[in-house]
């Protein structure tokens, strides 16, 4: 479904339906994001899908109003650009709500929801109904059904484990054959030696593990003869 320019003859009225498909549709994606506490929620999604929305409709009112002027002129329009400048504002605004916490990462999803909210805006300012309601069922079925179905997706975890313990005796051995038993594997290993007061610092990122393991794989490493603190995530 094409919606045209003018709807029963009336501008307005395209304008009017155009804007509401937009604020809906910005609206429904950003309620789920609030509802999980992310920072770009109900409010935010629901701006920027029907501000895009806008920018389009201001694009095209442009093209409508200049677009009859003869290309040898000095106005010269590209109804694109303005489409092209507002994916480049999204990313800037995507990149504010991702947030990096020592190895984690969070807010992708929702920078990824914000550029698409801003893609729905803007077909449906085009007046593109069918591919703003497409794009608003595909943002939806990912955020509420593909989120059903991560705990069924086999996928690798990651330990970060930091040991310190003496450095009279290395105590990397004894961590090995206990890595080794329990069929995990070091994916990353840091050593900090102090040389002031006779410890060493481990830093590893474990993985191969099946489960959450800290605890147990904890109580292992703290038999070890030396071993004065051991901390993971």
């Amino acid at each position: 479904m094409q919606l045209d320019h003018t709807l029963y003859g009336s501008f307005e009225l395209a304008i009017l339906i155009k804007v509401l498909l937009a604020t809906f549709a910005g609206g429904i994606i950003g309620l789920e994001r609030e509802r999980h506490g992310r920072p770009a929620g109900l409010r935010t999604h629901l701006l920027v899908c029907a501000g895009s929305c806008l920018m389009m409709l201001v694009s095209e009112a442009f093209f409508l109003k200049y677009g009859n002027l003869p290309g040898t002129g000095v106005v010269r329009l590209d109804p694109g650009r303005v489409a092209a400048q507002i994916i480049t504002g999204i990313g800037f605004l995507g990149a504010g709500v991702i947030i990096k916490d020592g190895f984690t990462v969070r807010g992708l999803t929702t920078a990824a929801c914000l550029w698409m909210v801003s893609g729905i805006g803007m077909a449906f300012g085009m007046g593109m109904i069918n591919i703003g309601v497409i794009g608003t069922t595909i943002a939806l079925f990912s955020l509420i059904t593909l989120k059903k179905m991560e705990p069924l997706i086999k996928r690798d975890r990651y330990l970060h484990l930091n040991i310190t313990a003496s450095s009279v005796k290395d105590i990397y051995p004894q961590l090995e054959t206990i890595f080794t038993d329990c069929n995990l594997r070091v994916s990353s290993l840091e050593t900090d030696w102090s040389l002031t007061d006779s410890s060493v610092v481990y830093r590893l990122v474990i993985t191969r593990q099946k489960s959450r393991i800290g605890r147990d794989l904890s109580r292992k490493i703290a038999q070890i003869e030396g071993v004065s603190r051991i901390h993971f995530k």
